[in-house]
Parts: C-alpha cells; structure tokens; sequence
C-alpha cells in the first residue's frame, strides 16, 4: 500500500540527530516545518499521540499525521494543526535509541520518531522496512520488538 504520512516538525530539532531526516524526499512522506503564526490543514488522519486510544482494526489503511519535537513542544505545535484528528498510541515498544533528555521529560517508554512511525505503520496493517533502511539501531528495535513482523534482511 502506498504511504500516506504527513509529518510537522520543529525547525529547532536538529536535522543530523533526527532518525526521519532519511526518509525526506521519499514518496508518500510530506515534511512540514512548524511555523508558529501559520496553521497546518490536516485533513482527516490518524494523530499518533500519547494520550489516544488504541489502534483499531479500522484505522487500516487511513493516513497517519505524525509530529516530530520534544516532548514537552507537543501541545504548542499541535495547537497550529486543523483538521479531523483521530488520536491513537503506540503500545509499549522497547527503543533501540540511546535517548537523553536534558530537561527530563521523555515518557518512560518513548520512541525515536523513525521507530513510531515504523511501528504505527505496522498498526494499519503496512509493513515498510524501507522506513527503517538508513536507521542505524534498526537490526536491534526489530529485536526487541518482535511483534512489528520485520525481522532482520527484510
């Protein structure tokens, strides 16, 4: 199945440490930069985010909205964001990425953006190990979640 993912980002997020910076340019995969004043139309999508609900059976196949920043930026680049948003979480996943928060506010089980998006994406029934091709921590996210259905050489 095609993509269909929109992603909004915070300009402030560095480029070189951003495990999506990959995939630019890739089809189906449209980048966003956050610009305070400036609203982003949506349209209908799934919002992965901490706080939804569970992915269902019938968000298969539905396009995905994905906003890439710190933790605690969320609800200020969500605000600028319009359309018809259904909110949905990952379940516990294991990161591959050697994370660090200087201000501490990473929940206890966040993702890198590449892996959420990944992992998402297997929730709407759309294996894309091509997401995960350039992710140096790859082979071991895959590892550690085995219920993803990649494995390694795929």
């Amino acid at each position: 199945m095609a993509l269909d993912v929109l992603i909004l980002r915070d300009p402030r997020e560095s480029l070189q440490k951003c495990s999506l910076t990959p995939l630019r340019g890739m089809a189906g995969i449209e980048f966003v930069t956050y610009e305070g004043g400036r609203r982003l139309d949506a349209g209908r999508r799934i919002l992965l985010h901490p706080d939804g609900s569970d992915f269902t059976a019938a968000d298969r196949g539905k396009p995905l909205l994905l906003i890439d920043c710190a933790w605690r930026k969320l609800p200020k680049l969500l605000a600028t964001v319009d359309g018809e948003l259904e909110h949905r979480r990952l379940p516990q996943l294991e990161t591959a990425y050697p994370r660090r928060s200087k201000q501490d506010t990473d929940p206890d089980q966040g993702l890198a953006s590449v892996e959420a998006l990944y992992a998402a994406l297997v929730l709407l029934g759309e294996v894309h190990p091509e997401l995960l091709a350039s992710y140096h921590w790859r082979d071991a996210f895959l590892r550690q979640n085995p219920g993803l259905g990649c494995t390694k050489g795929q």
